[in-house]
């Protein structure tokens, strides 16, 4: 009886051991990476009927209708993509004597809705972390997510449109009401590097 005992404790460590080892390996720390947004021309074409003119926070790059942002962390589940993944850089609106910066974006997927938050300053003053963007998968997009050499995972076709707390929030300091939640912003690939990757970019 002692053996059987003895045996069928063992048989559940191996078990619980072999369980453990198989969730921690879908458990994915993000090391580097980056994520870059393809502006949707309406959107651009918003931002200069109202006199808006976008910059960049560095280390952030505009080129033409491109933007990327630096991956600098995170963590996503491989099974479920829950996770987040944080950003260096982010964006500049001015017009006028009014400029708002919104930085450090977050893309967070632990929700049932995935979105993008973010910081956002107004003239120098920190207005706080806020929904920036929702974002809508592409209709290819399967689970669990697959990581190519076991250290790099690509999602790219993501929609991203305007929050409803963003459109309120820019619409104040620009003294409008014409941006409007879902509005069209663009189309955004996510690349991010795991297990010590550091790659150039």
């Amino acid at each position: 009886m002692l053996r059987t005992n003895f045996v069928a404790a063992l048989s559940l460590t191996a078990v619980l051991a072999l369980a453990g080892s198989a969730l921690a390996q879908q458990s994915q720390v993000v090391e580097s990476g980056e994520t870059t947004v393809s502006l949707n021309a309406g959107f651009l074409q918003a931002l200069t009927g109202l006199g808006v003119t976008a910059g960049v926070v560095a280390p952030t790059q505009l080129n033409g209708s491109t933007v990327n942002f630096p991956i600098n962390g995170g963590a996503i589940d491989l099974a479920t993509a829950a996770g987040n993944i944080g950003h260096n850089g982010g964006l500049t609106l001015t017009a006028g004597g009014t400029v708002v910066a919104i930085e450090n974006f977050t893309i967070d997927t632990t929700a049932k809705a995935p979105v993008i938050t973010g910081l956002v300053i107004s003239n120098g003053t920190l207005v706080g972390r806020i929904n920036l963007f929702d974002l809508t998968l592409p209709k290819n997009f399967s689970l669990p997510l697959i990581q190519y050499r076991s250290v790099f995972v690509d999602i790219n076709g993501v929609g991203v449109t305007l929050d409803s707390a963003a459109a309120s929030a820019l619409n104040s300091a620009f003294n409008t009401n014409a941006l409007k939640a879902g509005l069209w912003i663009g189309t955004a690939r996510v690349r991010a590097f795991t297990n010590g990757w550091v790659p150039k970019m």
